[in-house]
Order: C-alpha cells, then sequence, then structure tokens
C-alpha cells in the first residue's frame, strides 16, 4: 500500500471530448480546489449515449476493470464521471477493496426532503435509483430534452455554450422547487453540473450538493482516519 501522501482519488471516466468548466468532475482544478490528488482513466467506448440512453450491459466490465487498475495503481477511493453509473455502485464496491463513490445520488437518503435535478428524467430508471439508495417518491427533474447542456453532452460534442448551459440546468432546478416546493436540499445527479451549484442555491434558495461536494467530504473524512 502507499503511504497516505501518495494515495489518490481514482475517476473512471467516460470516453468524452466536451468541454469541463472548473467544477466539473473531469477538470483537475476541481480536485486542486479541494486538495485532493486524482488520476483519470478513460473507459474507451464508454460514450454518455451508452451509459444514458443506452445502459449497455457491455461496459460493466470495463469499467469494473479500470477500477481494479486504478487501485492497483494505488487509489485510495473510486468514483465516476456519471451519475448513472450508481447502476454499478454494489459490482464496483465488491470487486475493490477501497470505498466507492459512483454517484452524487448515494448521499440523497441523508436529507430529510431531498429533490434530484438530473442529466435525463427519461433515462433515471427506478433500478439505478434503488442502487443508490435514493427514497421512494423523492421528486426528481431533468433538463430539457435536447437543450444546450443536454444536446451537447449526449451527442458528445466540443462545443457547448457553457452560458447557455448553466441557464438550462438552473432552469430545471427552478422547476423542480415550483413544482415541488417542499424540497429543501438539492442534489445534483449529473457530473458535468456542480460548475452551477451556487447559481442554483441563489436561484432557488435551497441547499444544493453534488459530486464535488460529496467526494470533498468523503475524502476528507477518509484521509482524517488514516
Amino acid at each position: 500500500m502507499l503511504p497516505t501522501s501518495e494515495r489518490f482519488l481514482g475517476v473512471l471516466m467516460l470516453d468524452t471530448r466536451f468541454p469541463r468548466p472548473p467544477g466539473d468532475i473531469g477538470n483537475p482544478e476541481t480536485f486542486r480546489r479541494n486538495g485532493i490528488p486524482v488520476r483519470f482513466h478513460v473507459v474507451r467506448g464508454a460514450s454518455p449515449r451508452r451509459i444514458v440512453k443506452e445502459a449497455d450491459p457491455a461496459l460493466l466490465q470495463p469499467f469494473v476493470d479500470a477500477a481494479l487498475s486504478l487501485v492497483e495503481e494505488g487509489a485510495a477511493m473510486i468514483t465516476t464521471s456519471c451519475g448513472f453509473l450508481a447502476a454499478y455502485q454494489e459490482t464496483l464496491a465488491q470487486a475493490v477493496p477501497v470505498p466507492v463513490v459512483t454517484s452524487s445520488l448515494l448521499q440523497c437518503k441523508d436529507f430529510a426532503r431531498p429533490g434530484i435535478v438530473t442529466f435525463d428524467a427519461g433515462s433515471l430508471s427506478a433500478g439505478i435509483l434503488r442502487a443508490a439508495g435514493v427514497p421512494e417518491a423523492t421528486p426528481l427533474q431533468g433538463v430539457q430534452p435536447g437543450c444546450e447542456f443536454h444536446r451537447r453532452i449526449l451527442n458528445n460534442e466540443e462545443r457547448m455554450d457553457l452560458v447557455e448551459a448553466g441557464r438550462n440546468v438552473v432552469d430545471a432546478a427552478r422547476r423542480l422547487v415550483n413544482l415541488f416546493p417542499s424540497v429543501e436540499d438539492i442534489l445534483l445527479e449529473c457530473t458535468n453540473m456542480p460548475p452551477y451549484r451556487e447559481a442554483i442555491a441563489r436561484a432557488t434558495g435551497r441547499h444544493v450538493h453534488d459530486i464535488e461536494t460529496l467526494l470533498a467530504a468523503r475524502w476528507a473524512a477518509s484521509t482524517a482516519s488514516t
């Protein structure tokens, strides 16, 4: 085992090319600002469409293999670059001897009145929600299908209007709290949404949580205990 000072967070990345501003899980600055050493491992062929829309079972083993590879290199924790990979939580957790945090959805059960903003409401199945331990009947709202944020990521395009993408995510959060005003804590399922966390909080008046905030807390806890 590597000394604590040399251990790192291993990120299982989808095979993508869309822009990743600070806050996005694929931007190294996201981890530098949280003091987390990180190493990325791209799972070739794992496109957003194959994960989100197709839920392609052929990708499970490549993700397991990638997680094992990162652990062999010294990863002290494993995460992923897509909240839909909560579907793999149990399998990955059983495959490696380190903590696995596949999705921001894993923290949903920690809040009394949570609501979820997701990349694709139509594809976020009951099975994925169960795998993440999301309480039944938790409200959720997706971004508008075909909007800038949704289209550019799903089609894995090289360009994206980040200002418009931010509006799309904030609009989804507003719809969530308008439809479900009892929601107190908003969980951002998508790992590409953290750049807009503060804008969402301002627009909704709710506490906002995502994969960045979850990983920062889990990493701090793990290093404090070693």
